[in-house]
């Protein structure tokens, strides 16, 4: 006895689905478990990585392939492969309750995580353990956004933590060597984004080592390229200024 099996139907295992709404129809792809984060992160760029097969589905778990004229009124192109990427960067990864409470535990962990290696008490100058962070985070009750990136999520943690905690972003070292004829100058339009300055030497030019919040670095480079016309160097000496040793609550 033979089996009918209709044509636009594609039987997958393993899958993971993303899912999106467009022109009043529903369109998903079919992923490979983990690949979709992967991709959105940056991390994995090769397509055929992710995607289990460059089909457009109205429903993956029944196999069901979407109609042409469907796509292409949606999209506006019958190019596949343009349309899995459409999905992949703007669709609603569908996963069970048991996958987004473990993903969600991930990112939690990998939030405190660059917290901790970023950030200082300020006092002591010291950085904070990871547990120690994780269990601020849970005591400010913070809550996990799956659809945004886990650095964009430590810096709002930094801002939250810092209306219970002592804690700052960690202050990198820098060196200035700037030509004297607008080294004076410079230096007024720099102190508004300098912390502490440790050493300042003029002598046929001027050179400084201080300290900046990691967040001026963009200006303060910019700066010193534009004011010196590229004759003023910067060096970064080191990325955090902090003590040795780790920072814990009594």
């Amino acid at each position: 006895m033979s089996i009918f099996t209709p044509t636009n139907q594609i039987r997958l295992t393993n899958v993971a689905v993303v899912r999106m709404k467009k022109g009043g129809k529903r369109f998903e792809i079919a992923c490979y478990k983990n690949k979709v984060m992967n991709w959105r992160a940056g991390v994995e760029k090769d397509l055929d990585e992710v995607l289990q097969t460059h089909s457009v589905f109205v429903n993956v778990s029944k196999g069901q392939v979407a109609k042409k004229e469907d796509f292409v009124k949606a999209f506006g192109t019958d190019d596949l492969t343009e349309i899995c990427k459409q999905i992949l960067a703007k669709g609603e990864l569908q996963v069970s309750d048991k996958e987004r409470h473990t993903q969600l535990e991930q990112m939690f962990r990998d939030i405190a995580t660059i917290v901790a290696e970023k950030c200082v008490n300020p006092e002591t100058k010291r950085p904070y353990t990871v547990n120690l962070i994780e269990r601020a985070m849970k005591d400010i009750h913070y809550s996990v956004k799956a659809n945004q990136s886990t650095k964009q999520q430590a810096l709002e943690v930094i801002r939250q933590l810092k209306e219970s905690m002592q804690i700052q972003r960690a202050h990198m070292r820098l060196r200035f060597m700037l030509p004297a004829k607008e080294g004076k100058k410079l230096k007024e339009k720099l102190k508004p984004l300098i912390k502490v300055i440790e050493s300042e030497d003029f002598d046929e030019q001027l050179e400084m080592v201080c300290l900046i919040d990691p967040g001026c670095f963009r200006e303060v480079d910019e700066l010193i390229r534009c004011e010196t016309k590229g004759k003023g160097t910067l060096e970064v000496l080191s990325l955090k200024d902090v003590e040795e040793g780790e920072e814990k609550f009594e």
